[in-house]
């Protein structure tokens, strides 16, 4: 075991020989794809492929049963060319270094594709938050924000929840970086409470973003919207918010998948009573109403549009050939593999991809982060309706892009965000 664990490690820090079909690969892949559509700005495609900064740290604290335990952590800046780094951290027992700098990487094109004024970061620990206290988790999160406090910052790098960290992951973080700096800076992070700087909205932004570009999408494709038969994989806080949007809309949610079980039901299931039932039973398994069914069948459950929600490289190319959505909508990052998008461009299903589909949450970040410098907060509404507007806006440019460079939408969002990153980074030049 130790040895897998050892080459696992080595094969994350390899810039030269990933593994292709691990997220680092993945990312790899989508940038040498877009790199012939880059003109005299292919020639900077290299800095993409390597992350500016990687930090490797060891995360010791003291166990309730008064143990040492010790927990690996990260955390990668991928480019700062135009701006301060931005990008979540997760708590997850797969975290690994490759990961991390795939998802870094994803927030370099996404933050650019959005047109936020920030690079992009990611950032990790290695645990699985359900053997561990609630107490345990806050000694992890304060040691590794001590470890990476060299380096984070709300004009460095500025980390926001992701998998399995919430807002009160983000104020113990907060209040670390105070107590290490002697400065109460709220800007330091991102998706903190309301009563600490947070912003309105910012909980449900990333689902409400899926939804919100999912409408736009449908729209552009002539797929009704009432009616429509929506599949979700995944059930956090990113595809329970767009399954209820969706379901307050009109549409039927057909079927739901999370890390235990998949449950489904034609005629529709409801999104917020399946929530609270997942809340309450730890997942959407013996939903009442509902069929459960394997999780691999989930794949064949005829729908309009398919909501992958939950972790990267779920959508093989295998499971692409089976699908019967006319949408996909990538609410987690990067769900869908390099050989999957070929298999459904063949098929003539549309992909909007993540890093502008799910971009509904950085989005709201920046309207915190910016709130917090100006130590003026706009209401629920106003953060709802600029977020609709950018990302609406945004859309428009990518879909003009694909129907002009005839690619599709991924190529086009990656083209838009290479220029821009590229763009920086040869008008700062290279110091020294």
């Amino acid at each position: 075991m130790a040895d897998n664990r050892a080459s696992a490690f080595y094969a994350g820090l390899s810039f030269v020989r990933p593994d292709p079909t691990g997220p680092w690969g993945t990312f790899l892949e989508q940038i040498e794809r877009v790199t012939p559509y880059l003109g005299a700005l292919a020639e900077g495609a290299e800095t993409l492929r390597r992350p500016k900064r990687t930090l490797i740290v060891d995360v010791p604290i003291e166990m309730d049963d008064g143990s040492t335990g010790h927990f690996e952590g990260f955390r990668v800046q991928h480019s700062l060319s135009r701006g301060p780094g931005k990008g979540g951290v997760r708590f997850h027992p797969g975290v690994t270094l490759e990961e991390v700098m795939a998802l870094a990487g994803w927030m370099t094109i996404k933050n650019a594709a959005v047109n936020l004024p920030f690079g992009g970061a990611k950032g990790g620990v290695r645990l699985d938050p359900k053997k561990l206290s609630r107490k345990e988790i806050e000694r992890v999160t304060r040691r590794y924000t001590s470890e990476i406090g060299g380096i984070i910052g709300p004009q460095q790098d500025i980390p926001a929840p992701d998998v399995n960290t919430d807002a009160q992951v983000m104020a113990w973080m907060m209040d670390t970086y105070a107590m290490n700096t002697g400065l109460a800076n709220t800007g330091v992070v991102t998706g903190k409470p309301i009563n600490l700087g947070g912003s309105l909205g910012r909980a449900a932004a990333t689902g409400r973003g899926v939804f919100v570009i999912g409408c736009d999408a449908m729209r552009r494709l002539g797929v009704a919207l009432e009616g429509a038969r929506v599949a979700v994989q995944g059930f956090g806080n990113v595809g329970s918010v767009a399954a209820a949007l969706f379901a307050e809309a009109g549409a039927k949610i057909v079927a739901v998948q999370d890390s235990r079980a998949a449950v489904a039901n034609p005629s529709g299931l409801p999104a917020a009573a399946l929530l609270a039932h997942a809340r309450n039973n730890g997942g959407v398994a013996g939903f009442p109403g509902a069929e459960t069914i394997e999780r691999e069948a989930f794949w064949d459950i005829a729908c309009d549009v398919l909501i992958p929600a939950a972790l990267e490289g779920q959508l093989t190319a295998a499971r692409a050939s089976r699908i019967t959505a006319r949408l996909v909508l990538e609410g987690a990052n990067g769900p869908t593999l390099p050989e999957a998008d070929d298999v459904l461009a063949g098929r003539g299903i549309t992909v909007v991809p993540d890093v502008i589909c799910n971009a509904g949450g950085v989005t709201v970040s920046y309207f915190e982060w910016v709130q917090d410098f100006a130590s003026y907060f706009w209401t629920e509404e106003e953060i709802n309706e600029r977020l609709a507007k950018i990302l609406r806006g945004a859309l428009r440019h990518i879909w003009e892009t694909a129907d002009l460079r005839k690619v599709s939408l991924r190529t086009a969002a990656f083209i838009v965000a290479c220029e821009r990153v590229l763009t920086a980074h040869i008008e700062r030049g290279l110091y020294p």
